[in-house]
């Protein structure tokens, strides 16, 4: 899954965001959401959220678990 359907998203998920710093260079950084930022049911970059650690981005992918 992409992260741009806010309906995919729930707190707890294991997420890939892209931070605003690394946007040019679309390095991911792995995480687990804490609160989902974005009140639109979907957005073509990708929901915005709030990892457990404090850190801000939109989801690029959802990390499935095995």
């Amino acid at each position: 899954m992409n992260g741009q359907n806010r309906d995919d998203i729930k707190s707890g998920l294991e997420v890939a965001i892209v931070l605003k710093n690394d946007q040019r260079s679309g390095r991911l950084t792995y995480g687990v959401v804490a609160d989902l930022l974005t009140n639109s049911k979907f957005h073509p970059h990708g929901i915005k959220v709030r990892l457990k650690d404090g850190q801000v981005g939109r989801v690029k992918e959802i990390v499935e678990k095995k």
